[in-house]
């Protein structure tokens, strides 16, 4: 058998330039000079990523993975954490973008902020490369979405323009930790104490979880200050620096660094505070809640790094069946391959076109125009398209292995790494099941099924009739039976149902967004819905039209 070397070290590629979908995005989402300014940039950062950066993310993976330097020569508590030389140029060249800072600062060459659409646009363009390096992103996100939103302005001041530095100051990478060990997802159950200390605090407990420990420069913790109710509601927002103005720790250790199976680059580790001094974050009482906007932006960026591993895993699938031969044909030539890469182009289309469509509603929430009932829907959305991503990234993952057979499960390829990559994201953020618990309480506080059914109802009835209108209209309908049914369940069976209709839910939503395009741009998005349409409802019957082979040439 003839082996092929990883395509990606053999020739010069970029994650932009051949992506259809997402140059649409960028034309249309974004505003006249914001869009000029971003396709060019996202021309220059989707080159580095599938080249540069790509090659580090694989030495990483590998050979230069995080190391904790817990001591000192002298045998005094440091709790630094080693990171290779391609990481931290990595960190660099990334954060230099503006893939944080510019959604809360000026563009000098533009006058104007970029936004959370570009921002997604450029993490996108990242995790096909390096989904490790995207977690801090995100949590440095998160952190200075926090820090602008609710912070005093001292305290802003104080911290802001480190963690949106675009290297005219240090940088602050952010993070934000949450899971103690006797709590994990139940976050209610925290013990981190917060103790009064002349107009500060020092907190005093240890995080279980702790990803970008060691290479922050500011933590957003939730405490429970000294006398404060059990529960989230006793749970106060903090802002931590790791490091005191002289250098040295704040109070702060790192018991080990966890071992972890993909996503290797980034440092997850077991984080001690014994009298690190903090800044309360906002309101006292609303710390649970703040974080939990902030954990909404972190799972759009999870389903942004699922869509980003989806489309690697395309790409390298489709690349790889095209030179490899196989009883005298390109693996291209036969049917069931073609069938293979044509569907996995339509999922993965629609996929992102519907990620972008939720932003342009995050964005409206996030600069305070969005009205009660929006604020309410970009919270379905976000629970239901984080787990239908994240459950895709290790589907896409799973078929480029079987596309590359016994090569695939060789780490000389990238395959393997995505897999491994991919399976973190159905647990960070919220797993399918903390998922479809929050699909029930906003259905049991908001009525929140109703909502969405009228939302879709209201876009199907803006498009022409067509026969894949019809077939959408028809599943919206059972779907709309099925959530008043839910609805009126007692708590247990809703648990139990809650995962299935949120699928249900992902599928009606990128089904709406399918014909939107198809309508819209026509051409291969057409064909893309068709693909999709028959595939997710299951409408080609045997011996029916191969429309996968048929539009492949167009679509792949």
């Amino acid at each position: 058998m003839k082996v092929l070397q990883d395509i990606s070290v053999t020739e010069k590629r970029n994650f932009f330039a051949g992506d259809d979908t997402l140059q649409i995005i960028v034309r249309d989402l974004l505003n006249g000079p914001l869009s000029h300014y971003a396709t060019r940039q996202l021309d220059a950062f989707g080159e580095l990523c599938a080249n540069e950066i790509d090659e580090r993310a694989k030495h990483s993976d590998r050979e230069g993975q995080p190391v904790l330097k817990r001591y000192d020569r002298f045998g005094e508590e440091r709790s630094d954490v080693w990171v290779n030389e391609g990481y931290r140029k990595t960190i660099q060249q990334t954060y230099d973008t503006g893939i944080v800072g510019y959604v809360h600062k000026k563009i000098p060459e533009l006058g104007q902020k970029g936004n959370y659409t570009y921002s997604f646009a450029q993490g996108y363009l990242l995790s096909q490369a390096e989904p490790g390096i995207y977690c801090p992103v995100t949590l440095t996100m998160a952190t200075a979405y926090l820090l602008d939103h609710y912070a005093d302005n001292s305290l802003k001041k104080k911290l802001l323009p480190h963690v949106c530095s675009t290297g005219e100051l240090q940088l602050y990478e952010g993070a934000t930790f949450l899971t103690e060990r006797q709590g994990g997802s139940d976050v209610g159950a925290n013990v981190v104490r917060a103790v009064e200390n002349g107009g500060t605090y020092r907190l005093y407990g240890e995080k279980y979880f702790a990803s970008n420990a060691g290479k922050c420069g500011v933590a957003m913790v939730l405490a429970r200050i000294e006398g404060a109710p059990t529960g989230f509601r006793g749970l106060t927002l903090f802002a931590v620096p790791w490091r005191g103005e002289d250098g040295s720790l704040n109070g702060i250790r790192i018991r080990r660094l966890k071992d972890k199976l993909g996503v290797r680059a980034v440092p997850s580790g077991e984080v001690e505070f014994d009298g690190a001094e903090a800044y309360i974050v906002g309101d006292p009482a609303k710390g649970f809640y703040y974080m939990m906007e902030a954990l909404n932006l972190s799972r759009i960026c999870n389903a942004i790094a699922s869509v980003g591993i989806m489309r690697r895993a395309l790409v390298e699938s489709k690349e790889y069946a095209s030179r490899r031969n196989a009883f005298g044909k390109c693996l291209t030539d036969f049917p069931m391959v073609k069938d293979t890469l044509g569907k996995l182009a339509a999922k993965l289309h629609v996929e992102v076109a519907t990620m972008f469509d939720l932003i342009q509603l995050y964005e409206k929430v996030t600069d305070g125009t969005a009205s009660e009932r929006e604020v309410i829907l970009h919270r379905v959305f976000i629970a239901i398209m984080k787990k239908e991503t994240a459950e895709q990234a290790i589907h896409f993952a799973h078929e480029a292995i079987e596309m590359h057979g016994g090569n695939g499960y060789i780490e000389d390829f990238v395959t393997p790494r995505l897999l491994r990559d991919a399976q973190v994201l159905t647990v960070w953020e919220g797993t399918a099941n903390i998922l479809g618990l929050e699909l029930v309480r906003l259905v049991q506080k908001y009525a929140a099924h109703t909502l969405f059914v009228d939302e879709m109802k209201g876009r199907l009835a803006a498009l022409a009739d067509s026969p894949g209108k019809a077939v959408v209209a028809s599943e919206l309908e059972r779907l709309a039976d099925l959530l008043d049914q839910f609805a009126g369940y007692e708590e247990a069976l809703q648990t139990f149902e809650a995962k299935g209709l949120a699928q249900r839910m992902a599928w009606v939503y990128e089904s709406v967004v399918a014909i939107e395009w198809a309508s819209r741009y026509g051409g291969k998005f057409e064909k893309l819905a068709d693909i999709y349409l028959d595939e997710t409802w299951g409408l080609r019957q045997p011996g029916g039209r191969m429309k996968t082979v048929e539009f492949f040439e167009e679509i792949v």
